[in-house]
């Protein structure tokens, strides 16, 4: 048989034990002549797996090996030696052939070659690196008897890797190869997480020889596996073969200690629990495998503290962490609180190769009521004044050995005996946990001088099973009553009495009085009254006899539903002086004593009769039968109010008043009218009704002015107007100094025109020379436009205020306006006309006086310069000082004759 290249070959030692691995979806084939090859010491157990194949189709497999008398195999495919073998030095080949079971033959090219060899010495062997190859093809025989090439693929079996490490890097894990490679060169490459994927560069591979590596130590804490493929391709990188996946598994070290979720626990339990209890739950986890013994847990507790009663008071399940009891004997009162000590170990806690970490856990041992509360003292006293209420009597103090502020500790006190009546309540002081006896009710010293009470403490939960309420949960409480003065009182009170209205002054009423409780007491009471508000009645100080100082009237404002209240004063002379009030509620029938009148008293109806009826009503105070229903009636006096008017009778309580003529003239009416009402001695009134005549719409609204002017103003509407017409006038103002400021900021603007702009100002006459320098005072009113110019002050010269005439002004005719003020030609057309037209102007050649320059100039007078016919007479020379601009006029004047 030939060769073919090792499917998975490795070196392993084998001393006294059974070794077996599993290659899944193996294919077996003599075809291409395959071999695996086992080294083996001597000595291996017989019948021990050696290896074992799986079908790659998942299909039901049939094995045979064909040496039987050294080795068999089983359907699950583990190839099992049948005796010693003795292959020292030698080497044994093993042919396994596989049946398909679903055809029904043997197919005699699915086979594989196993070659075993043991060598000599080989007591520690050192692990070899495995060869994975790439699937291949193998041939199949049809039933024709034609062959087939078919390509199975096959998966590797995890490889392994422990973490931590500590080789030389990069390690050696496994090559990878394919049959292909002795026709042509190959590369191999490797992809996925931990390759070429982050994390990247933990493992490498030859592309060459197919060497894959791994670079650095692995952590299974943060990495547990790699899923990577290999791939083979040639050198141009076509892909020869099918990429196989590879996993590599993190195979865990114990390099974690466990850590407790908390570093302290807090638990509780109550006090007087029975054993086995559960009390809390301590957590540790460990990062390492929790498959392995490197993550398995087991709990303990090292210590405790205090150890009263019992030193082993709890206990901790090893594998859970659960706290439970094992002794009876927790109390609060004794213990508060425990404090434990807990260690967890890996390895299943062995204390050898095993590491551990603690906690503390702290049990609070909470209360239950198990102690009643206790009196202090058997017997409480405690005194009150009489008629005194929400008063403390006493504190009632007991002690309770619970936990303060809990309700096994809260006292509730009850009154058993002694209170029948339930004048005492005891409630809880939540600070102190005293009771407060509190009287609730008055007590009357004159009935009851003292109490004796038996009283009972109890907690607000019950007390556990097992105890019960000891004698000093009771006590008694002794309470006196103290006399004090009490208050006269009036019986009855309120005192009521029915009185007909009308009872004159100085009647007897009735006896009020009271009487002083203090029955032991010798005291004298006067009375006095303390509110009457119509001032009707007096009491006698003496003996309480009320009587009437006025006539009682029912139709009073003080009067509230017939009613009358007046309220009296008893007064004592005791130590102090005590007091109480009487209320004297009076009730005041009605009599016949006021006579109706007409409502409304003024009316207004129109002139014509339609529509003119007037409803009227009649009004009486007092109640029926002395009231309605009413009689009207108009008067006999003045004869004309039966002649205009007619009153017809609508009901017991309304009239409706007409006018009886066609028409009324406009004004104001007294109407007289008699009504009378019901009672059993009627009473009549005369009413003078004003009846308002007018003028009316068609609404039958009265529309006459008189009526409006009438009603006046109020003083609301007359400072309204008033404030209207000041709002006015302040608007007026504003707006003619708006207008003003205006004219100014418009004259401003003229005067601000640039002359070589505006060729108006080269109109204006310039005949002035000016004066000194006393001379200042200028009409600057000639610098306005001209048109604008006076007409007194249109003239050839214009004259300063300061000038001495030397002659009569010559006053020139007055000039037409100009057509528009803005024209200057028509406007110069019109002076030149003017001058031209004057018959007083003097001659063109005429001398023209100007305006008189004014005399005390410190500058001098100039009437040293005077004309002369010849220019001769004059020196010009002192011009040629002046500079080169006035020689030339001194040339032209003071050159003589030339």
């Amino acid at each position: 048989d030939k060769t073919f290249p090792l499917c998975i070959s490795f070196s392993s030692p084998v001393i006294d034990q059974a070794f077996s691995f599993t290659v899944s979806h193996f294919n077996l084939s003599p075809a291409d002549g395959r071999r695996a090859n086992k080294l083996y010491h001597e000595g291996a157990k017989v019948l021990k797996a050696i290896w074992s194949f799986l079908d790659c189709g998942g299909g039901e497999v049939w094995f045979q090996v064909e040496d039987k008398h050294d080795f068999s195999v089983n359907e699950d495919g583990g190839v099992y030696a049948l005796h010693h073998l003795n292959l020292l030095g030698k080497e044994k080949a093993v042919l396994v052939y596989a049946h398909d079971l679903h055809t029904k033959q043997l197919n005699i090219h699915d086979a594989c070659l196993l070659s075993l060899q043991v060598k000599p010495g080989d007591a520690t062997l050192t692990q070899q690196v495995p060869e994975i190859l790439f699937p291949w093809r193998s041939v199949v025989v049809r039933g024709d008897g034609t062959l087939r090439r078919v390509k199975r693929d096959w998966v590797i079996p995890p490889i392994n890797v422990p973490e931590n490490s500590r080789g030389q890097f990069p390690e050696d894990l496994v090559r990878i190869r394919s049959d292909r490679d002795k026709n042509r060169m190959l590369r191999y490459s490797v992809t996925g997480p931990g390759a070429d994927q982050p994390p990247t560069g933990i493992f490498i591979i030859n592309p060459i020889s197919g060497q894959l590596s791994v670079t650095k130590p692995l952590d299974r804490e943060h990495i547990s596996n790699f899923h990577l493929r290999a791939h083979a391709v040639d050198l141009n990188g076509n892909q020869v073969e099918n990429p196989i996946d590879i996993v590599i598994n993190v195979i865990d070290q114990n390099d974690n200690r466990p850590e407790f979720t908390h570093s302290i626990f807090n638990g509780s339990v109550p006090e007087g629990s029975k054993p086995g209890s559960f009390v809390m739950t301590v957590t540790a986890v460990d990062k390492d495998d929790p498959k392995t013994a490197n993550g398995m847990l087991r709990y303990k507790i090292l210590s405790q503290n205090p150890q009263s009663p019992s030193s082993n008071m709890f206990t901790i399940n090893n594998k859970t962490g659960d706290i439970i009891t094992v002794a009876a004997g927790l109390d609060r009162e004794k213990v508060t609180q425990y404090t434990l000590i807990i260690q967890a170990t890996d390895m299943e806690g062995n204390p050898t190769y095993g590491l551990s970490n603690t906690a503390t856990t702290v049990i609070r041992i909470t209360d239950v009521n198990d102690n009643a509360p206790e009196f202090t003292t058997e017997t409480f006293f405690g005194e009150v004044h009489e008629n005194r209420v929400n008063v403390i009597v006493a504190n009632l103090t007991v002690t309770d050995k619970d936990q303060p502020h809990t309700p096994a500790w809260s006292a509730v006190y009850r009154i058993i005996a002694g209170d029948p009546t339930g004048r005492f309540s005891i409630p809880t002081d939540p600070t102190t946990n005293e009771g407060l006896l509190t009287v609730v009710k008055p007590i009357d010293y004159e009935s009851t001088r003292s109490f004796m009470l038996t009283v009972e403490a109890e907690n607000e939960v019950t007390l556990v099973r097992g105890i019960h309420l000891p004698r000093q949960s009771t006590a008694t409480v002794s309470v006196r009553i103290l006399d004090l003065n009490e208050s006269p009182e009036f019986r009855p009170n309120p005192k009521s009495m029915r009185l007909e209205e009308g009872l004159s002054a100085g009647s007897m009423l009735t006896t009020f009085t009271a009487q002083d409780p203090d029955r032991y007491m010798r005291q004298t009471i006067r009375y006095s009254k303390m509110y009457d508000p119509a001032n009707w009645l007096e009491i006698n100080p003496a003996n309480g006899q009320i009587s009437t100082i006025a006539i009682l009237d029912r139709e009073s404002p003080y009067i509230k539903n017939n009613h009358y209240n007046v309220t009296f004063m008893a007064s004592d002379n005791g130590t102090p002086p005590a007091s109480g009030t009487g209320t004297l509620q009076i009730y005041l029938t009605d009599i016949n004593d006021n006579a109706p009148h007409v409502f409304p008293l003024e009316v207004e109806m129109c002139e014509r009769p339609e529509p003119n009826a007037l409803n009227l009503t009649a009004s009486d105070p007092d109640l029926s039968p002395n009231a309605g229903p009413f009689a009207f009636e108009l008067a006999n006096r003045p004869s004309d109010v039966r002649r205009n008017w007619t009153l017809h009778r609508l009901n017991g309580e309304h009239a409706q008043l007409r006018l009886r003529i066609g028409f009324l003239a406009s004004g104001l009416y007294e109407v007289p009218i008699t009504i009378t009402d019901s009672g059993n001695l009627p009473m009549s009134n005369t009413s003078y009704l004003r009846v308002k005549v007018c003028q009316c719409d068609h609404h039958g609204d009265c529309v006459d002015m008189e009526r409006i002017i009438a009603a006046g103003l109020g003083t609301g509407a007359i400072i309204a107007i008033l404030i209207c017409i000041i709002i006015l006038l302040v608007l007026v103002l504003l707006f003619v100094m708006w207008m003003k400021r205006r004219d100014k900021e418009r004259q401003a603007k003229q005067l601000l025109i640039d002359p070589e702009d505006d060729v108006r100002d080269n109109i204006l006459k310039y005949d002035e020379e000016g004066g000194g320098e006393e001379d200042q005072d200028y009409d600057l009113s000639q610098l306005q436009q001209p048109d604008a110019l006076e007409p007194e002050c249109v003239k050839v010269g214009i004259r300063r205020l300061d000038e001495r005439p030397l002659h009569h002004d010559h006053q020139y005719p007055l000039r037409s306006a100009a057509p528009h003020p803005g024209d200057i030609g028509d406007f110069i057309h019109e002076g030149l006309k003017a001058a031209d037209n004057d018959p007083t102007a003097p001659p063109y050649d005429s001398l023209l006086v100007f305006d008189y320059e004014g005399s005390g100039s410190t500058a001098g007078s100039l009437s040293s310069l005077h004309s002369s016919s010849s220019c001769g007479d004059q020196d010009y020379d002192y011009l040629g000082d002046w500079g080169p601009r006035f020689r030339k006029l001194a040339d032209l004047y003071g050159g003589g004759d030339d």
